[in-house]
């Protein structure tokens, strides 16, 4: 596998695939790598990254310019002693500015190596409000696995659409016969470009479930309740926006406006 450099060959037990790009809200990084941390995995390997992605400059720092860097795509690994699924994470800083499908490929291929059979992805769902507490949507392979979903609050949504990476890794996985499954925490529109760790903790509190695995999610609750805040007070400065700059006070109106 010449596309990948392994740095440790340790023998897992029947392994899931938890995977995270960064995308809408960093949902899906947030999550994969606070599970990373907390479980202290270790690393497995990595993407050879020079193919898939192109490099439009370089960083400068104190004036000396940095040499040119590209994306890491790494797996870790984390063997849970038989108390719940061993697990392989697939964490990227970026997805590939081509041969996405490839890419994909690269990443299951690793995964099989190690006996992978369950694949999932993870990632965010837009709303037109801020929820205090997001719901996870879902999608699967199979029946069989969504009902498994179900048992765990995840809402089937019925028809809809996952962009990049987080979707496009179910499909291959599903060409492979593997199981594969998305996780989709809520987010809403006007803060999309802000970290959202409060769809992350929804998201995160259902995969460790479905994984079997304890974690402290403490320090995750700790930063959503501070993010809380700023995305509030974000959807109160638009709403004020709103209201200066499309409506009208009433001694302002027209009085063919008045009376309709």
């Amino acid at each position: 596998m010449k596309s990948v450099k392994f740095y440790r060959r340790p023998e897992l037990v029947n392994p899931r695939l938890v995977t995270a790009w960064p995308g809408v809200g960093n949902v899906a990084s947030i999550a994969a790598t606070y599970l990373k941390d907390k479980l202290e995995a270790e690393e497995l390997g990595a993407i050879d990254p020079s193919g898939f992605f192109d490099l439009g400059g370089v960083f400068v720092k104190d004036n000396v310019v940095d040499l040119p860097k590209f994306p890491e795509g790494k797996f870790y690994y984390w063997g849970s002693g038989g108390k719940g699924e061993d697990l392989i994470i697939f964490l990227a800083e970026a997805q590939p500015a081509s041969s996405s499908y490839e890419y994909a490929n690269i990443v299951l291929d690793v995964a099989q190596k190690f006996g992978v059979q369950r694949v999932y992805t993870l990632a965010a769902a837009l709303t037109e409000y801020h929820p205090d507490q997001p719901r996870v949507l879902g999608a699967a392979s199979s029946t069989e696995l969504l009902e498994e979903l179900e048992k765990f609050d995840v809402v089937l949504a019925g028809d809809f659409y996952i962009a990049g990476l987080n979707g496009l890794l179910l499909g291959v996985a599903a060409e492979r016969g593997m199981e594969s499954a998305c996780l989709l925490g809520e987010t809403v529109k006007y803060a999309a470009k802000m970290a959202n760790p409060r769809a992350s903790h929804a998201v995160l509190t259902v995969l460790t479930r479905l994984l079997g695995v304890e974690i402290d999610m403490a320090e995750l609750e700790e930063f959503a309740q501070s993010t809380d805040a700023q995305i509030r007070q974000l959807g109160n400065e638009m709403k004020k926006e709103f209201l200066q700059n499309f409506t009208k006070p009433i001694w302002e109106r027209e009085e063919n406006e008045e009376n309709g």
